[in-house]
């Protein structure tokens, strides 16, 4: 039976109350750690500032790997800010859901939403094909997109743009969902009045160790969004 879910609709639209919450909660961690991290920056930093600092440069080495100089500062802040965002957002479900009375999971991954990491996937493909159109102008950037190396490869070059949305979003969403899918299950089996002692024991240690599994998937989730996020910004800009 599917997890019931509280949606409201507004202009002919759908929304899912939990979806906006959590992401609600996300961004205001986000915007906490990074005021909290970064209040009382000095030449001698703190460990919060190390922390914030050691983030930035990691993001700095995916982005320098994937896109020349000016590009890699270019798209710095807006990496840091989504690799930061990706963090909070895949683990709120592991570490924090709230579950009212009704059955409704008001908090949880918002990335566990499909529609959630289509729109941004669909963000990160329009920077990507907007810096494509700056770099190369419009028409160069249609050659690059759809005619190279040859013009025979325009179906394949359509399709292959097609499928970079879909792994960029499905990636982020099966990883996530999957995740909070299994930790719920072992929940149930570790928690679960009507099932005997045995399996109790055997899921209890199980759901921590997926719990510290799944945050390790959080992570790389988040690396490799942003990664990919990289490599098709330096492919449409015709800097492969």
């Amino acid at each position: 039976m599917d997890e019931p879910t509280s949606t409201f609709s507004f202009l002919g639209l759908t929304f899912n109350w939990t979806t906006i919450i959590s992401t609600l909660i996300a961004m205001s961690i986000v915007v906490l750690i990074a005021v909290l991290l970064t209040r009382k920056v000095a030449i001698r930093p703190s460990k919060g500032q190390n922390a914030i600092e050691y983030v930035l440069d990691f993001v700095r080495g995916i982005l320098g790997d994937q896109l020349p100089a000016n590009l890699a500062r270019q798209f710095g802040l807006y990496a840091f800010t989504l690799f930061l965002f990706l963090i909070v957002a895949n683990e709120m479900g592991l570490l924090l859901q709230v579950k009212m009375g009704n059955g409704v999971t008001y908090v949880k991954s918002p990335t566990a939403d499909p529609l959630f990491a289509f729109t941004l996937a669909i963000m990160s493909l329009m920077l990507a094909h907007g810096t494509g159109v700056k770099a190369l102008g419009f028409g160069g950037y249609l050659k690059n997109m759809f005619f190279k190396p040859y013009v025979a490869m325009f179906p394949l070059n359509v399709v292959e743009q097609f499928t970079n949305f879909l792994t960029l979003a499905l990636r982020l969403f099966g990883n996530i969902f999957a995740g909070e899918l299994m930790l719920n299950l072992l929940a149930s089996l570790a928690w679960g009045t009507h099932l005997n002692g045995f399996w109790i024991i055997l899921a209890f240690p199980l759901e921590i160790a997926w719990q510290a599994f799944s945050l390790l998937i959080g992570g790389i989730q988040a690396y490799v969004f942003v990664m990919l996020t990289g490599v098709f910004t330096a492919q449409l800009s015709g800097n492969e």
